[in-house]
């Protein structure tokens, strides 16, 4: 179910000091979440989680995750410029991309980054940009269906991502010509899972392939990379995954088929790992009566596109009111010109007044890193709520200099005095 761990009082303290909307992120939870994680993988002496930066990509949260011993999964130019600038380095970076220029290539060559080979034809580029490397990594799409748990990778075979079987033999035998000695498989089959299942499935398909391409090919199977996928519960019906049991159900499975080890596991979890420890912090600011009732709150698509983009369900509280029955029926909206900008559909709420404070949960993961400025709306701060209990800005809100500064020498630029 949702995160219910820091009281109401937390947020009115940080709407008290920060103008909402803001993200509002939890440094113990995000800790605790990594430690989880490694111990559940701990009987791997090689595991290393590659947080997926995507999902919050603000350098606060990356190196309190490299404090934590994750590294990272890069999937752009910019990314890769984080990961260097929080001092991340070598293996601890993964690049993960597809259909990318290819001079981000080299960019992560010069890191010593792991390179994720999401198709055949990538050789020919990584060949010319940054030279080939003793190991690297193939995206494996088995094509198909899967069908564990609530994804939106159900079918393989639809997905952009990865090479079909023979393409693996095929640029195996390649990047053997080219120097290469080791190999590591990856495949991201399921997005948002909280079936159990999934990580020891996926990683049984990875390493009897990984095993078979070992013995085909005489190089080494270096590390299976599960990716991300393990989810969390966006509603309070649902269960939280147990990932301790994942970690135990993924070792069975590696222990069958490689019983004297050797072989490594990564992850590149990003939602499980900061999603539920992540809030939008709105205030009602507006309702109207017609066919329906409407609350309006000064957050929009802008600050949390997943509900307005595919429907997404994100649990909401009224601050002060979480014990008050749910007797009032809402659409709590934004302001911007489209009719999907909401963040629930005739939700059941306590009453709202005008003032009240709501907290969005869970969007510590795809939340602000998916902001935008339609409508020339700004994006709003990002706080956070640190394991000494203190306030810190790690990132400000935008003003109307950050939305015009990319005009360079346009006349408006001048005339608002940013040429």
């Amino acid at each position: 179910m949702p995160n219910f761990a820091l009281s109401d009082s937390i947020f009115q303290e940080a709407a008290r000091r920060f103008p909402t909307p803001f993200h509002l992120y939890d440094e113990n939870g995000i800790r605790e979440n990594a430690r989880k994680l490694n111990a559940a993988f701990s009987w791997c002496p090689s595991f290393r989680e590659h947080f997926a930066v995507k999902a919050l990509p603000n350098p606060a949260i990356l190196r309190i995750l490299k404090e934590e011993g994750c590294g990272l999964d890069c999937s752009s130019a910019t990314e890769l410029t984080l990961a260097r600038v929080c001092g991340f380095r070598g293996e601890e970076i993964i690049l993960s991309a597809n259909a990318m220029p290819p001079e981000e290539f080299t960019q992560a060559r010069a890191l010593g980054a792991i390179i994720n080979l999401d198709d055949i034809t990538d050789i020919d580029a990584l060949r010319t940009h940054g030279g080939i490397p003793e190991e690297v990594c193939l995206r494996y799409n088995p094509g198909g269906r899967f069908s564990i748990g609530n994804t939106i990778m159900g079918k393989p075979g639809e997905a952009k991502y990865g090479m079909t079987d023979a393409q693996l033999r095929a640029a195996l035998k390649t990047l053997s010509a080219e120097g290469v000695t080791a190999f590591g498989l990856h495949a991201f089959l399921s997005s948002n899972t909280t079936d159990e299942s999934y990580y020891p499935t996926l990683a049984e398909t990875l390493l009897r392939l990984g095993k078979t391409l070992e013995e085909e090919t005489g190089l080494r199977f270096s590390f299976a990379d599960l990716s991300g996928g393990i989810g969390i519960p966006y509603r309070p019906e649902e269960a939280a995954p147990d990932v301790m049991k994942i970690g135990e159900s993924v070792r069975r499975v590696y222990e069958k088929i490689f019983p004297q080890g050797g072989v490594g596991i990564r992850t590149e979890l990003g939602r499980w790992m900061t999603g539920p420890h992540g809030w939008l912090v709105t205030r009602a600011i507006h309702e109207k009566k017609i066919y329906r009732d409407y609350i309006g709150v000064d957050a929009s698509a802008v600050n949390l596109i997943r509900p307005a983009m595919y429907g997404a369900y994100h649990h909401i509280t009224v601050c002060g009111k979480r014990d008050l029955p749910a007797d009032h029926i809402y659409d709590v909206t934004g302001c911007l010109c489209e009719n999907n900008d909401k963040f629930a559909w005739e939700r059941p709420l306590p009453e709202i007044r005008i003032g009240d404070l709501l907290l969005i949960h869970d969007t510590g993961a795809h939340g602000s890193a998916m902001g935008y400025n339609y409508n020339g709306r700004l994006r709003g701060a990002e706080v956070l709520y640190t394991r000494d209990g203190e306030y810190r800005l790690i990132r400000r809100a935008e003003t109307d200099r950050d939305y015009f500064a990319t005009l360079d020498s346009d006349p408006a630029a001048a005339e608002l005095g940013l040429a």
